[in-house]
């Protein structure tokens, strides 16, 4: 289909992708939470932004750069694993009945998930890798394939994204009528944004 090799098995791969926690995913569970379905869905529009930008810079060679200058490298990497960090830090600290540390503003949500998405340089090497493993050099069609392709993984992220964040609604209505377990969460959801940092930061 348009240059790409075993279309099921690209779409199936998309899918584990997904499937597997990441900063991006607890983003949109984090916005939904406190901003309820609009906040997600906002959250998955920020996500999907930044997956395009990633990709089409794999496409363009950014990849290639990145990993032949170290330097570049882990300057985009700290700048990843500091924001992550932050955002954590005002989660773990802030006090109960204060004000949220992330807006409920959903042009908030869909910078944040943006920023945490487009600040992984891991993802554009997991780009530069994913591709051709599923390009047939025989019907490629240069940027067709890759638009085909950049296009199916925006549809796959927005539908499967968008049943997450529903669900994470319907669960967040119970968790906002138990104020303590609902603090609880936030603190942890601090040490994991932190600990997503920390593992960017060092890896």
């Amino acid at each position: 289909m348009l240059g790409i090799a075993d279309y099921g098995a690209f779409c199936a791969a998309i899918l584990v992708f997904l499937a597997l926690p990441g900063p991006g995913t607890f983003a949109l569970l984090t916005s939904t939470a406190k901003g309820g379905f609009r906040a997600g869905a906002a959250a998955t529009a920020g996500v999907i932004l930044g997956d395009q930008i990633l990709l089409w810079l794999a496409v363009a060679g950014v990849a290639a750069l990145l990993a032949a200058n170290p330097a570049l490298f882990h300057m985009v990497q700290y700048a990843g694993a500091a924001y992550l960090a932050w955002i954590g830090l005002k989660l773990l600290l802030a006090k109960p009945g204060s004000a949220s540390p992330i807006r409920i503003e959903p042009r908030h949500y869909l910078r944040q998930a943006l920023l945490i998405t487009v600040l992984n340089p891991k993802a554009i090497v997991f780009y530069m890798a994913f591709f051709p493993l599923f390009i047939d050099p025989a019907t490629h069609r240069g940027g067709v394939t890759f638009a085909a392709m950049a296009a199916t993984i925006a549809a796959i992220t927005a539908v499967y994204c968008l049943l997450l964040c529903a669900f994470a609604q319907a669960v967040s209505a119970q968790v906002r009528a138990h104020h303590r377990l609902a603090q609880g969460l936030q603190k942890l959801a601090g040490v994991f944004l932190i600990g997503f940092g920390i593992r960017l930061g060092t890896s």
